[in-house]
């Protein structure tokens, strides 16, 4: 779901140059209508890169998605994939989770963190879905976002990927490390501005594109633009990238593959 420059300083004498793959894009001069054609163009070349993509939590239900997302908070996917099916074996409806024993909840859940919150936020949720919404998670952002432990980034996984509805862009730290490296927000100070980076790529990207993006540029942040270590070589994105380093290593035959065939299908 987007930087002010700071007065200059009297330079010391060393070479402070940015580490290579830094996060802090070089922001392009360009058009409106140029910053599109750049995004759909990124679009296009991960769908053929990561054709499947979709959210990495597992979930048989929306209230299962829901209540993995609030879990995720501070904490990776794969360590919420690991305690969630027996969360929801010993939890499996809105009601069971609302009638729950916060103790129970926390061993359940304490490896990811945060567990007390996240077990508040979790029973409260479940309560208000079952006290105003008949035991069903909510199909809007504005009765998501009445839920406790629900706040946009939230709210738009679950519209997005359970109900197919794309209501906003998801910005977590991938997105927001790769929206700002690809120079595809122009508005935010830095990759953590979530709020600025959703309205610029709401801005360029086509709204059928949202929910499919947000998952393949996690897919790429993992894969390929780590954050310490961006594998600009091995990037089908490098020469569309600003931040692409210039003395990253020699880009791998499948990254110039890509590279070329999309630069022939222009032609």
């Amino acid at each position: 779901m987007k930087t002010q420059a700071k007065p200059s300083k009297k330079s010391s004498g060393k070479n402070k140059s940015a580490p290579r793959g830094s996060a802090k894009a070089k922001r392009p001069r360009e058009s409106g209508a140029d910053r599109e054609r750049r995004a759909n163009e990124i679009v296009t070349r991960l769908r053929g890169l990561y054709a499947e993509a979709e959210c990495a939590l597992t979930h048989e239900s929306a209230l299962q998605l829901l209540v993995a997302t609030i879990l995720s908070a501070q904490c990776t996917d794969d360590s919420v994939n690991k305690v969630t099916p027996a969360l929801f074996a010993r939890f499996p409806t809105a009601a069971d989770l609302a009638e729950a024993d916060p103790t129970e909840v926390e061993k359940l859940i304490q490896s990811t963190g945060f567990f007390r919150n996240k077990t508040k936020n979790i029973i409260g949720a479940a309560q208000v879905i079952c006290e105003k919404f008949a035991g069903r998670v909510p199909e809007t952002m504005d009765d998501l976002l009445q839920l406790p432990g629900v706040a946009r980034k939230t709210a738009n996984v679950v519209l997005g990927t359970w109900f197919e509805k794309n209501e906003g862009f998801v910005v977590d730290t991938h997105i927001g490390r790769l929206a700002e490296r690809l120079a595809l927000t122009w508005r935010s100070k830095d990759s953590k501005d979530a709020v600025k980076i959703e309205q610029d790529l709401m801005e360029i990207v086509p709204r059928e594109e949202w929910t499919y993006l947000g998952h393949a540029l996690i897919w790429h942040g993992r894969k390929v633009c780590a954050a310490r270590k961006p594998n600009c070589g091995g990037c089908v994105l490098s020469d569309l990238c600003p931040s692409a380093s210039i003395d990253a290593e020699t880009p791998t035959p499948s990254a110039t593959a890509a590279q070329s065939k999309h630069k022939n299908k222009s032609r």
